[in-house]
């Protein structure tokens, strides 16, 4: 499932074609995804300006004149395809093609500025829903979501007061949406393994009886910002559907320092380990027993 990196390297792929234009009209292909479109999708969309296109953890916000906001996720397989108006896009270097399977087109967006917005995904894990913005807060996808590690308001003392008391271990503190928002299982493995912190150590030892935060929660905090710029330059991760909008891979994954990369050597300097895997969660974690403490 597409992570932080991903899903913001589709917005800003979105953005030039969609922020300050009008949507023309919207055409659904089906009346549902992950959960069925509102009965009033096509007609809250059609003619609207859209004013913004922003992101809240894992989630696309597309602000619209009118009040509104549409709110999308991308689920496993979900991606969006810009097309020109001449009806071609040109891919980069990293460019995969993309299989003629039109039929899971399902919804496209019909832009009056020329380009054709199409969201195809294969699986149907993605979900599109339009929210009053003046009742965004209160919406249940979105309620209770932890800060976005990117932002200004994400530091080690509010990380360490999150994990105080826990029970859990830092890789599953670090997956809890509630903790910090927008991370998945391969971020959460790289940035530990960028603070040489095991995924087993007990989340509660980012901070002190007095929840202040540890020299691990500032190591932690310093290689999650790291890990997810470098991986937004990079365009993301391309394990099986992520796509940029202009059908480019993203290759954040040629840059992996543990994610599968199990039985490699550990890229840490001077550190003699390998790589190792063990299911954690229900999900693999790759890290170095040697210098992951």
């Amino acid at each position: 499932m597409p992570e932080l990196p991903e899903v913001e390297t589709v917005r800003r792929g979105l953005q030039p074609v969609m922020e300050g234009h009008r949507i023309a009209r919207v055409e659904t292909r089906r009346g549902d995804l992950r959960f069925p479109l509102q009965a009033d999708f096509v007609r809250r969309l059609d003619g609207q300006i859209v004013t913004g296109l922003g992101r809240r953890a894992k989630y696309l916000l597309c602000d619209l004149a009118s009040g509104d906001v549409l709110v999308m996720h991308l689920g496993m397989s979900g991606s969006f395809r810009v097309v020109a108006a001449e009806g071609a896009t040109t891919p980069g270097a990293f460019h995969h093609p993309r299989g003629d399977a039109r039929a899971h087109d399902h919804v496209v967006f019909y832009m009056a500025s020329g380009p054709t917005i199409l969201f195809n995904d294969p699986r149907r894990f993605g979900y599109m829903k339009i929210v009053a913005r003046s009742a965004l807060e209160r919406e249940p996808l979105l309620k209770g979501l932890g800060p976005e590690p990117l932002g200004n308001e994400f530091d080690a003392a509010v990380l360490a007061d999150a994990c105080a008391g826990k029970k859990t271990s830092l890789k599953a503190a670090l997956l809890d949406q509630r903790v910090v928002a927008g991370i998945g299982n391969i971020y959460a493995c790289e940035a530990l393994h960028r603070a040489r912190l095991s995924p087993r150590r007990s989340a509660a030892t980012l901070a002190t009886r007095g929840r202040a935060p540890t020299d691990h929660a500032r190591r932690l905090v310093t290689a999650i910002r790291a890990v997810l710029n470098d991986a937004i330059a990079a365009g993301g991760s391309s394990l099986r559907d992520h796509r940029q909008t202009n059908g480019e891979l993203g290759y954040f994954q040629k840059s992996f320092r543990v994610y599968d990369r199990e039985g490699e050597k550990c890229s840490t300097p001077k550190c003699k380990g390998k790589v190792r895997r063990f299911t954690q969660n229900g999900r693999s974690t790759f890290w170095c027993p040697v210098c992951q403490k």
